[in-house]
């Protein structure tokens, strides 16, 4: 049996833990009443890399820009000169009720240049139009595009004019409602023509819509 002295002993050195237990208790206790509230999960560190994104076939988050314009339909007309040298390009796109034309021009003559969608999808150089007569560049494009139902003037597919500068570019975009997408892909095919006068005049660059 163990003396008293050792029984002193002995409770000496197990106070300081008992104290620590004491504050450790006192901490967790802080007279907040309890709550069935769900909290968050601490994250715990297991040593395994963490799992990709999308593991089990899941997706989450919004689209991507890649997935978004996925959904945007789009033509794009790549032009030509008569002597067959680059021109630029045009960009036709969807956007709910209308379409967005992104013009991006070069190699033209500076000033004011018209530009217009033509109801026929070619562009022949030194060629004569659907009606007949002398031939000429681009005619075989045929007259302006007219959307189904519009007969007015300016016709549908009047996009304006735009300035080309010294430098024989011109940068533009615009959003027009005379027409639509399925209107640009009809059973002869559409074109854009850019004309030497802002109402037409002599066609300077052309390309099938496509």
């Amino acid at each position: 049996m163990a003396s008293s002295s050792t029984r002193r002993m002995s409770w000496r050195a197990l106070a300081p833990i008992v104290a620590i237990a004491a504050v450790g208790l006192t901490a967790c206790s802080n007279s907040q009443e309890p709550s069935d509230v769900v909290g968050t999960t601490p994250p715990v560190w297991t040593g395994s890399p963490a799992p990709e994104a999308g593991a089990h076939g899941e997706t989450h988050g919004t689209a991507t820009s890649g997935e978004a314009a996925a959904g945007t339909e789009s033509l794009t007309a790549t032009l030509k000169t008569p002597t067959g040298e680059d021109a630029g390009t045009i960009e036709f796109a969807g956007h709910g009720d209308g379409v967005e034309v992104t013009l991006e021009l070069e190699g033209l003559p500076a000033g004011y240049r018209g530009v217009h969608v033509h109801a026929i999808g070619k562009c022949e150089p030194n060629s004569t139009a659907p009606t007949g007569g002398e031939p000429g560049n681009f005619l075989s494009a045929g007259g302006h595009l007219q959307a189904p139902g519009h007969t007015a003037v300016p016709e549908s597919g009047d996009l304006g004019a735009f300035v080309v500068t010294e430098d024989g570019t011109a940068t533009a975009t615009i959003t027009t409602t005379a027409f639509t997408i399925e209107d640009l892909q009809g059973p002869e095919g559409t074109s854009v023509v850019v004309h030497e006068e802002t109402a037409g005049g002599a066609r300077l660059a052309c390309g099938v819509i496509g």
